[in-house]
């Protein structure tokens, strides 16, 4: 925290030599009451109080000056602010492995779940969309304000074979590039996050999987659209095809690569809480931005409600107001 006008904190020392002076005049008063006052006939008609209880008004009535002083000095924070412009493009892998129940219970329906939580949480302010892949990417949704759309569609997924993750990111690419201007003909923040299970098995025109999704990664980088990744799931995650368990370990070197050539952040979830933490750290950046606010009015109401207080404790504790 800084101050606008952080010379007028000089008048600290006021309330800092009211306080002196009080501690002074109570060692004072005890003196004088001590020296002129029968002690047993003031213990059998005082009232009988807790000796700090006297003492609250006039603490509160400093610390209400304190505060007020801050205040005035003009109090400025680094605050997190809701952007009013950006779009996010959620690309979820359904391919067949996210039927594995080691998340349970299993992975696409823990994913439905926490993608919806995220989506719930933007702010009105930012556009978001969502892209499915699996043999093949689909725009389930292109970049709206309208959340309660996208969060539909994360009712209904079906998983499909294969895991086309370099036509995932390109998908989400191009629905990205086609919202990203603002009215002033800026370009608005934007980001893709991409959550998946597995290692890449789909490319076109027979390319390494792999190299496909990097190079994807690479193009998302050359835009300026970085890549948050999510690899979910475990090791030991396993489906069953023709009645046979065939293991379907996260890769998550996978995923930390594709967030490295984007310029973008990688995340592991092993658990659907763990998920919503990762949703939570992506969404802190994407859809927040840190401003500098003034906040001399929290100061001021602060200073007011222990005004009041002091005020309080002096009618409740010593029948007067100070």
């Amino acid at each position: 925290m800084t101050f606008l006008s952080a010379w007028r904190l000089v008048l600290l020392l006021a309330p800092i030599a009211l306080l002196v002076a009080y501690v002074l005049v109570q060692r004072r008063r005890h003196t004088q009451v001590v020296r002129f006052t029968s002690v047993d006939l003031l213990d059998s008609v005082a009232p009988k109080r807790s000796g700090w209880q006297r003492h609250v008004p006039a603490a509160g009535a400093l610390l209400s000056l304190v505060v007020l002083t801050l205040a005035f000095a003009q109090p400025v924070m680094a605050l997190p602010t809701p952007r009013d412009k950006a779009t996010i493009l959620l690309a979820l892998d359904t391919s067949a492995s996210m039927a594995a129940t080691d998340v349970a219970p299993n992975r696409l329906a823990a994913a439905e779940e926490q993608a919806r939580a995220f989506v719930r949480d933007l702010p009105d302010g930012v556009q978001v969309g969502l892209v499915t892949f699996d043999t093949s990417a689909r725009l389930l949704v292109p970049p709206t304000d309208d959340h309660a759309r996208v969060i539909d569609a994360l009712t209904s997924l079906d998983v499909g074979p294969g895991t086309a993750t370099a036509d995932g990111i390109r998908a989400s690419l191009a629905a990205v590039e086609g919202a990203r201007t603002t009215d002033t003909g800026e370009r608005a923040q934007s980001a893709i996050v991409l959550m998946s299970d597995g290692t890449p098995t789909v490319a076109p025109d027979g390319q390494d999987p792999v190299q496909a999704a990097n190079d994807a990664a690479a193009e998302a980088k050359q835009a300026g659209v970085p890549i948050d990744t999510i690899a979910f799931g475990t090791a030991a995650g396993v489906v069953t095809v023709q009645g046979q368990d065939v293991p379907v370990p996260t890769d998550v070197e996978a995923m930390a690569t594709i967030a490295r050539l984007s310029g973008g952040r990688s995340f592991t979830a092993e658990t659907a809480g763990q998920l919503a933490e990762s949703y939570a750290q992506i969404g802190s950046t994407v859809a927040y931005e840190v401003k500098t606010q003034e906040v001399t009015a929290y100061f001021a109401g602060i200073a007011l409600l222990l005004a009041v207080a002091a005020a309080a404790g002096g009618l409740v504790w010593n029948q007067r107001l100070v």
